[in-house]
């Protein structure tokens, strides 16, 4: 395994020798994980828990490091002796891989000391951003797909190796139903998928032989590229013929691949050529620069397409390439139990934090089991069930609703305790299988791609007060 301490900006490490020059770098702080709104956000899908919480445990500043770091001129001795020691020993609390996400919601908590906390920013949010913005963007093409299912093909598009691992991780969490990434399949135990390029087809004298070689290959797993010369009078006549041949012999094909051209048109065409030929089993499948977008457009057309093979726009998430994620300082914890609250001010309201250390609920109604809005609280307030709850808008507080007859489910899981792993990662198809039945407790009017309500994050009357009050002090007021 690589060792990532490093993998950190250099600011992270020269707070940490100023927190240590001024005997602050033992203070116990919290740190909040969470992400902006967005126009293109609706919802996100957390995810990369996993390889946070490895980055954070594997800590281990080597000989090698201290030596580059002290060829930087920057850090004393002492403080080089000190990271040599370091290890992260706080608390870590978090939303489950899956769980549905909205902007401003503290996803992942840090309770370290200042240094520790401090350090772990940049990891935190490299791995968060990135596999929350995949699964986000693999949970909208899935949705869009419908019952068809989805593989994720963009290894050769995504922006490095790490990328493309992990962007397959994600896009599994977020409903992918297998990946064309070798070594992803191995590392994470999820199915591999893939046919053939159009170079198999060229190689050969005509793609009737290219199919035939490729059908005495697989013959259990025959899947066709179709569209290398011409889809409709050559690709899938030469498909159907290889196909007959497989029958007489026992086999089962499995279908055809479309990667270009008018999807809606060939893939009608294609099936009724298929259904005449007796193959009304065998799928069509799509590939080329799809998104949630045009696989809507196309369901909507009545395209007969079964399954979808999505890569760049999927893997880059290309229309919006970032998720924007920040970590930021909300609280000083004292060793009599009280804390200092801290928090950012800005012009754009926004970008205003909230202070404190957090805890985060999830109101359900218990008659229909959907979800009404998330509360974010002190830490250690309580809702009660029992009575009437009136929620409100952050910043628009006229915008109000009193919800009864539900329960509050606390997101936050403890993963971390005093620097030990105190929780038990589930597989990759678990946490795919949670995201999937947690959306389901969300209405559609939260999760369509075209103008979709907003769902409601609000916080509690004690923690808005306090974050007034904090605003107003600060502002002399």
């Amino acid at each position: 395994m690589r060792n990532l301490t490093l993998l950190t900006d250099l600011y992270q490490i020269t707070m940490g020798y100023g927190f240590f020059k001024h005997g602050k770098h033992e203070e116990e702080v919290t740190f909040d994980l969470f992400f902006r709104r967005n126009k293109l956000i609706t919802y996100s899908i957390a995810a990369g828990l996993e390889q946070a919480i490895d980055y954070l445990l594997s800590w281990r500043f080597t000989e090698e490091d201290i030596a580059y770091l002290r060829g930087l001129n920057l850090f004393s001795e002492d403080f080089l002796a000190y990271l040599k020691n370091m290890k992260f020993t706080g608390d870590v609390y978090a939303v489950k891989e899956g769980e549905p996400v909205f902007p401003g919601e503290p996803i992942l908590t840090v309770k370290a000391p200042l240094i520790q906390a401090q350090f772990a920013e940049t990891a935190l949010l490299n791995i968060i951003n990135h596999q929350t913005l995949i699964a986000t963007k693999s949970s909208k093409i899935c949705r869009a797909a419908g019952k068809g299912i989805v593989m994720e093909f963009g290894l050769r598009r995504a922006q490095g190796p790490d990328a493309g691992i992990y962007g397959a991780r994600a896009a599994i969490i977020g409903g992918c139903a297998s990946t064309s990434n070798v070594i992803a399949g191995q590392a994470f135990n999820v199915p591999v998928a893939g046919t053939m390029a159009h170079s198999w087809v060229m190689d050969y004298p005509s793609e009737y032989e290219a199919f035939k070689a490729y059908a005495e290959s697989y013959p259990d797993n025959c899947l066709l590229l179709v569209d290398t010369f011409d889809t409709l009078r050559s690709g899938v006549p030469n498909a159907i013929k290889v196909f007959k041949e497989l029958r007489e012999k026992g086999y089962k094909p499995k279908g055809i691949r479309l990667d270009s051209g008018d999807f809606t048109y060939l893939s009608k065409k294609a099936r009724k050529m298929l259904d005449e030929a007796g193959f009304k089993d065998a799928i069509i499948c799509a590939s080329g620069d799809l998104d949630e977008y045009s696989i809507a457009s196309l369901m909507q057309q009545g395209a007969k397409i079964d399954s979808w093979g999505v890569g760049t726009k999927l893997i880059t998430s290309e229309e919006m390439p970032a998720l924007g994620g920040v970590y930021k300082l909300s609280a000083v914890l004292h060793e009599d139990g009280t804390e200092t609250p801290k928090i950012k001010l800005s012009d754009n309201s926004e970008k205003i934090t909230n202070p404190a250390f957090k805890s985060l609920y999830r109101l359900y109604d218990k008659e229909s089991g959907m979800a009404i809005a998330d509360l974010i609280t002190l830490r250690k307030e309580e809702v009660n069930e029992n009575e009437p709850l009136t929620i409100f808008h952050p910043i628009e507080t006229w915008k109000k609703v009193t919800v009864e007859n539900y329960r509050a489910v606390p997101l936050h899981e403890t993963i971390v305790k005093g620097g030990e792993l105190v929780y038990k990662f589930p597989s990759l198809q678990e946490i795919k299988a949670f995201s999937k039945a947690e959306l389901e407790k969300f209405w559609e009017e939260y999760l369509r791609m075209d103008m979709p309500q907003l769902y409601k994050v609000d916080l509690s009357p004690k923690l808005y007060e306090l974050k007034t009050a904090m605003i107003r002090e600060h502002r002399g007021e």
